[in-house]
């Protein structure tokens, strides 16, 4: 990366984000040595402008940024530096310096389980119930899919609900796996569902369908 240091006499802000929850964690200024040393070390180090010196998030303290990756924004004189905090990122003991709880959402677990998928695909280790699902090709994994949503249809309607989460994330992981052997992602359905959350969606679609009705 070719960063503008000179822009703000030697510094340029450090943006800290967690990444895997993608919280911003705190703000932070580095000059040319505290980038060379981040690259270096692996730990996200600061200049301070009070001290006039560099300093290691976590030196004293124990917690450490981990970093993750950087990247500079368009005019190249601002940095995003996504990391793994150890312990909470402020001086004052909170998780962020905005005084926030730095939590992942339950939901991005599955992007995550898609990914994994994803490489059980690709490298299709033996053993795995996962691999045995992509060795039967989509007819079986569609078999599969109806068969986890009868449970869970069967939980929600007699079961308990504990019975119910455990069917149902049966079912979600299995449709998973079969987007997956479609090339598709979880995220293209919540994509349209989001589309589908417009309050002109449905004007919209039968407009379309009565258009082609016409044709």
């Amino acid at each position: 990366m070719n960063i503008d240091f000179e822009k703000m006499g030697g510094l340029v802000p450090a943006i800290i984000q967690d990444a895997d929850t993608r919280q911003v964690l705190m703000l932070g200024f580095m000059n040319q040595e505290a980038y060379d040393k981040t690259l270096l070390t692996g730990k996200v180090t600061f200049w301070s402008r009070s001290r006039q010196t560099l300093w290691t998030k976590g030196e004293t303290s124990g917690n450490y940024l981990d970093l993750v990756s950087m990247a500079a924004d368009c005019d190249n004189d601002t940095l995003l530096v996504r990391v793994h905090p150890h312990g909470p990122t402020c001086h004052t003991g909170t998780d962020t310096c905005w005084g926030e709880e730095n939590s992942a959402s339950p939901l991005q677990f599955l992007a995550e389980l898609q990914d994994f998928i994803e490489k059980r695909k690709h490298d299709m280790p033996e053993g795995s119930y996962t691999t045995s699902l992509f060795s039967k090709g989509i007819n079986k994994i569609a078999q599969k899919v109806g068969e986890e949503a009868l449970e869970t249809v069967i939980e929600a309607t007699n079961g308990t609900p504990e019975h119910l989460v455990y069917e149902a994330s049966d079912l979600l992981y299995h449709l998973i796996v079969m987007l997956t052997e479609k090339g598709l992602r979880i995220e293209d359905i919540a994509d349209e569902l989001h589309r589908r959350h417009n309050p002109e969606w449905d004007k919209q679609r039968r407009q379309a369908k009565a258009k082609g009705t016409m044709e």
